[in-house]
């Protein structure tokens, strides 16, 4: 008797099961359809907006056999986040079916993010038997692209950008077969039916197209010259990170003097040649997201042109996460710088056209392809911090993050988060979504992309929001659009503090509304009274927070000026203590080229308060430190300070740091950290330490272990709570290992960011944790009002 016929005459229930989550665009229907016809059971499947409806029909055994292995072994790309089970009336049928994709008013299924390609596509595009060798689309349900070219939703192949292309027949049986790992793949395509290759010239006339465009894009690249090539989420500029010439001539080009580039590495042991790393390093750097990976620069690395990562001991390494990629490295065999393809802190570029617009003087070809990138998506930058993930641009492989929350949120609440490094984040139902990173909203370009990744979200999730959070900051481009639409369309909006959401986010991402001591360290936010802050340890809720304890003040001479400028920030801290004829004298290397005049105008300008402004901000003491310790002369990009003072502790151990005798202490009196206190000391050092061997590097270190312990001596203060590390400033792989490891000698639980940046991406998150409480409680209010 066949399993089907036995099923049906055993049948003693059906039910139905609804599934929220990951579920469309990673292969689940399919796993469905497989397990459900190897138990016998029958019924059916199908997508819709809020996520995958099951029907099983067969023996109790079966159906919770089924469920069992639905919620243990999931596909590799999906993530379960709900699952419901009812029971109802058994129907007639003699097999299981994946039928057609519903669609309903309102979406509530989770975007997946875009996946590198897996090994079996990698298989075929090398495999000369195969139909989709040398293909630089190849793709599958296990990989490819998703966000970046979906519409609308259900994710189904007319709700993307790949509806233009009519599969052809070979195509079409595979997308049709249910036992096909490209069954309901949406991008799916081969040479004969799918997008194609054309590579242009720096005028923008044809040079070839298919597969000679990718022959001469790997001779144009060996010849040292720079392309812009088109990858899932945008344009990568690109060049042989081997080559000196060329890489000095895309840093003059593209007027990026110091910030590294990114480098893509044909394979882990390619890379493994450039970098040392930690097995859970190198994990992340072959995981399906393939971020780019943040690794210690081996102590043998000759092969890669110096200009790549000046003066800093870190790489940002990662794989080829196309078959286009995959394929270049190959036949090139050679790393390659592959940055993104934009103006200094604006938008990825995802048109051929922009970069001829935008990019023109710096390209020497355009290697592009015809299937459109409707959702730009830039590459995720990672990095392992003790062997815990760490994420500092969210994007590619992870984004859109959505986290699945036990009960619904009042109403749709959309955060429009920060300046820099902004992304929006919106609840509804059960879900909060954080988008991918869009960056710095001081462009026209840029407040555009913000405006047109809220459109994405709303197009996606037929989302309309009823309560808008912003920054306090009055003039960031996201606090004046959300209080123009809070007076155009009468929509409540809510404001939250800086520093405040940076700990939200913590809270946020580990799902908690409990009290926690959070430290936020960053760069310049705007804090009470208009003050700038950026050095803040808060007792936090969300319902408020209470300051405890603060950097104390330091003077910006000249304000913005000075964040380029920082050795205004350094000579402010010296003018605490020094007179300008004092500093002539004092035997500082950082002090023997400054011209006497300069110290002399800006003694006078910080002594009248003239154009200066005060600031808390640990972020902008890194900056006078770096200068202090004669790193740097002005800020070349941001964090630089930070990397080039990390770089130095790293030089030399903690025995040779002990054995040295050098411990700075950052003190706390009545909740101020006396900075006039540790700048002393550390100038004291500097004086007899500067000219020794390894001098600056013990400096470096001690000065991060002082931060590193009054941190931890304020927790044993609140030794109850839990902690938050967050802000810009914990980014600095240093700092945050020292800190983590001395909470937990003093037994303090730190919280894990998790994949939610610390810096300003995690900002639109805490904001809307904020603001969904805030309306549970005005809820709770109401319901408890009319009881």
């Amino acid at each position: 008797m066949s399993a089907k016929l036995q099923a049906s005459i055993e049948a003693t229930k059906r039910v139905r099961l609804d599934i929220t989550g990951i579920v469309q665009g990673v292969g689940f229907r399919p796993f469905v359809y497989r397990w459900a016809t190897e138990l016998g059971l029958l019924g059916l499947t199908f997508n819709h907006s809020k996520g995958v409806t099951v029907e099983l029909q067969g023996t109790a055994q079966a159906i919770e056999a089924f469920v069992e292995a639905l919620n243990e072994t999931p596909p590799p790309l999906a993530r379960i986040d709900s699952l419901s089970q009812t029971e109802i009336p058994l129907q007639a049928c003699d097999s299981f079916e994946i039928t057609h994709s519903q669609a309903d008013a309102k979406a509530v299924v989770a975007v997946s993010s875009d996946k590198s390609s897996c090994q079996a596509c990698l298989d075929e595009i090398m495999d000369p038997s195969n139909r989709h060798y040398q293909y630089p689309f190849t793709n599958c349900t296990n990989c490819g692209p998703r966000y970046t070219l979906i519409r609308a939703l259900p994710y189904d192949r007319p709700n993307t950008t790949m509806a233009e292309f009519a599969m052809c027949d070979a195509c079409a049986a595979a997308y049709q077969d249910p036992l096909d790992r490209r069954y309901h793949a949406q991008p799916v395509s081969c040479p004969d039916c799918g997008p194609q290759l054309r590579l242009l010239d720096a005028g923008q006339m044809p040079l070839a197209e298919r597969n000679d465009a990718l022959d001469l894009a790997v001779e144009l690249l060996a010849q040292g010259k720079t392309l812009a090539i088109k990858g899932l989420g945008g344009f990568h500029l690109v060049c042989d990170a081997t080559n000196d010439e060329a890489v000095q001539r895309l840093r003059r080009r593209k007027q990026r003097p110091a910030k590294p580039f990114a480098v893509m590495c044909a394979s882990v042991e390619m890379a493994q040649k450039l970098a040392t790393g930690s097995d859970a390093e190198w994990q992340l750097l072959q995981s399906a997201e393939r971020p780019i990976t943040l690794l210690q620069k081996s102590p043998s690395c000759d092969l890669l042109s110096p200009a790549v990562a000046p003066g800093i001991d870190r790489l940002g390494l990662f794989l080829p996460y196309t078959p286009l990629h995959q394929l270049l490295l190959t036949r090139l065999n050679r790393p390659l710088v592959a940055t993104s393809a934009n103006r200094s802190g604006e938008p990825i570029i995802t048109h051929a056209e922009d970069i001829f617009a935008l990019l023109g003087e710096v390209v020497d070809a355009v290697l592009d392809h015809n299937r459109e990138i409707l959702n730009g998506c830039d590459d995720s930058v990672v990095q392992m911090v003790d062997d815990k993930l760490q994420v500092i641009r969210l994007a590619r492989g992870y984004a859109p993050l959505t986290l699945a929350l036990p009960q619904a949120v009042p109403q749709e609440t959309l955060a429009v988060g920060a300046q820099q490094k902004n992304s929006i984040a919106f609840g509804f139902d059960h879900n909060l979504v954080l988008s991918p990173h869009i960056g710095d909203l001081f462009s026209l370009e840029a407040e555009q992309y913000f405006i047109d990744t809220l459109a994405t979200f709303k197009r996606l999730y037929q989302f309309s929001a009823k309560h808008l959070v912003s920054d306090k900051h009055p003039d960031y481009a996201s606090t004046v659009w959300a209080l123009a639409q809070k007076d155009a369309l009468g929509i409540p909006c809510t404001q939250v503090q800086h520093h405040y959401a940076h700990i939200l986010s913590v809270m946020a991402v580990n799902q908690t509304s409990d009290k926690v001591l959070g430290f936020s360290f960053d760069g310049t936010g705007l804090g009470e009274e208009r003050q700038l802050w950026g050095g803040e340890a808060m007792i936090a809720d969300v319902s408020g927070y209470q300051r405890v304890a603060h950097l104390s003040p330091m003077a910006l001479i000249g304000g913005e000026q000075a964040i380029k400028d920082p050795r205004r920030i350094m000579l402010a801290l010296l003018f605490e203590r020094y007179s300008p004829e004092t500093l002539k004298n004092l035997p500082l290397k950082a002090l023997s080229e400054l011209p006497t005049s300069l110290i002399g105008n800006l003694h006078t300008l910080w002594h009248k308060g003239v154009a200066t402004q005060m600031t808390s901000s640990i972020g902008r003491l890194f900056d006078a430190t770096a200068c202090l310790l004669n790193l740097m002369q002005t800020t070349q990009f941001e964090g630089q300070a930070g990397m080039l003072i990390e770089a130095k502790a790293n030089e030399i151990s903690a025995v040779q740091l002990s054995r040295s005798g050098i411990v700075f202490s950052l003190t706390e009196e009545d909740g101020v950290w006396q900075l006039a206190s540790l700048w002393e000391q550390m100038v004291n050092a500097l004086q007899h330490w500067q000219d020794k061997p390894d001098g600056i590097s013990l400096i470096a270190r001690a000065f991060m272990n002082a931060l590193a312990q009054a941190v931890t001596d304020c927790a044993r203060k609140h030794s109850a709570l839990s902690v938050a590390l967050c802000g810009g400033v914990f980014q600095n792989r240093y700092l945050l290992s020292e800190t983590r490891k001395r909470l937990s000698m003093a037994k303090i639980k730190v919280l894990d960011s998790h994949q939610v940046p610390v810096n300003d991406g995690g900002i639109a998150l805490g904001q809307l944790w904020y603001a969904i409480h805030q309306d549970k409680e005005a809820q709770t209010s109401t319901e408890n009002a009319f009881r």
